[in-house]
């Protein structure tokens, strides 16, 4: 329409373009300019949208071997997965390496590899594996050296765990794997503090039950008496008690561990003390259970201590058993036999009888002591009779 109605007004009068250089001269109209100006953008269109086309069709294809071993390693993924459950490590880590760059989740494959290529011995493959994990972790390197610890522990590599779990202690401490660790890694290296430490953490981050961490709690305080005994000996061990705090020093189950180490290096005057103080307290059997092991000279301490405690909780059988021992040890032979009486009218016990016994045959008794040994004979081999 443009070209209908400017046609005939511009008819000769089109103008005069000069175009000069060194060794050419192109005269032409101003509408032949024009239109060759058009032209040339014309070309240029065409040529860009054939470079388009082209590149284009290279990214699609590349897009499409991407995406072909996405999906090939979201297979082996999956059936690596299942070859795990199945405890097939060697298909586990071959699987789990083979195209893991374009898994959804490289690093996760590259760490399962590094477990699994260490559960069938190959350690150097397994450190490949994680090596690679960590260059693809980038700044979230917390699963890698959880990792890398697990690793270490399984290889009884347990100080460089141990310097690995207070590297990642510093970083989560309230990671409920990484307390796990830290757990197995401060056991094995004796590092008993470091377990008390982390115990109030454990709680908080519901690892383990309450008597499991009460376990840890005693292993970890007996571990730390054992330290003190094989430094300085039995002084080393009183000093290191007297140290503690009253909460420690008044807990049952550690007075119960302590007066054991000190009947072992051969203190057991203090040992005594100890026992006395804790029942004065609170009763416990196996503070009870420790007296006969005693040997300080003055047992008319602990059988005071003794009928005090039947006075006030009543007739145990135990009580009456240990009295019985006690009174044994130093000939007193008639009110020996009237405590073991008195634990066998509660409970039958074998060891009960066989010491009645001892002690009807120191008496005379020699028609009773046998009838006391048959009936711990029988005692015995009903106990020991399977149902």
């Amino acid at each position: 329409m443009a070209g209908i109605v400017v046609g005939p007004m511009v008819a000769g009068h089109q103008g005069y373009v000069l175009i000069q250089t060194d060794t050419w001269n192109i005269e032409t109209s101003v509408t032949g300019l024009a239109i060759m100006a058009i032209l040339s953008l014309v070309v240029l269109f065409a040529i860009e949208w054939l470079l388009r086309r082209l590149f284009h069709t290279g990214a699609r294809t590349r897009g499409w071997f991407a995406g072909r071993k996405r999906s090939r390693a979201r297979k082996q993924t999956k059936l690596a997965l299942l070859k795990l459950a199945e405890g097939d490590y060697q298909q586990v880590e071959k699987l789990m390496s083979k195209n893991a760059d374009h898994a959804e989740q490289p690093v996760v494959n590259y760490l399962l590899a590094a477990e699994a290529a260490q559960q069938r011995g190959d350690e150097a493959r397994a450190n490949q594996h994680l090596e690679r994990a960590a260059e693809l972790a980038d700044n979230d390197q917390i699963p890698v050296e959880i990792t890398r610890v697990r690793l270490q522990l399984a290889r009884n590599e347990n100080h460089a765990a141990r310097h690995g779990v207070d590297r990642l202690l510093e970083i989560t401490p309230r990671h409920p794997e990484v307390l796990r660790l830290a757990e197995q890694a401060y056991i094995r290296t004796g590092a008993w503090s470091s377990l008390l430490d982390i115990i109030p953490s454990m709680q908080k981050a519901g690892v383990g039950d309450d008597e499991h961490r009460d376990a840890l709690t005693r292993q970890a305080w007996i571990g730390l008496m054992d330290q003190a005994r094989a430094d300085q000996g039995s002084d080393g061990l009183k000093t290191w008690w007297r140290n503690q705090s009253r909460k420690t020093r008044h807990q049952p189950a550690l007075q119960v561990a302590m007066a054991e180490h000190l009947i072992e290096c051969d203190d057991h005057q203090t040992a005594q003390e100890i026992i006395l103080d804790g029942l004065k307290r609170q009763y416990d059997d196996r503070l009870v259970l420790l007296m006969p092991r005693l040997k300080a000279g003055n047992p008319e301490q602990l059988e005071k201590a003794l009928r005090q405690q039947i006075k006030t909780y009543g007739d145990r059988p135990l009580l009456w058993s240990t009295l019985g021992q006690l009174l044994m040890s130093h000939g007193e032979w008639k009110e020996a036999s009237l405590a073991f009486r008195a634990a066998l009218k509660q409970r039958p016990d074998a060891f009960d009888y066989a010491w009645l016994a001892d002690v009807l045959d120191r008496l005379h008794q020699p028609e009773e002591a046998a009838t006391m040994r048959r009936d711990g004979l029988l005692l015995t081999l009903q106990q020991n009779t399977p149902q």
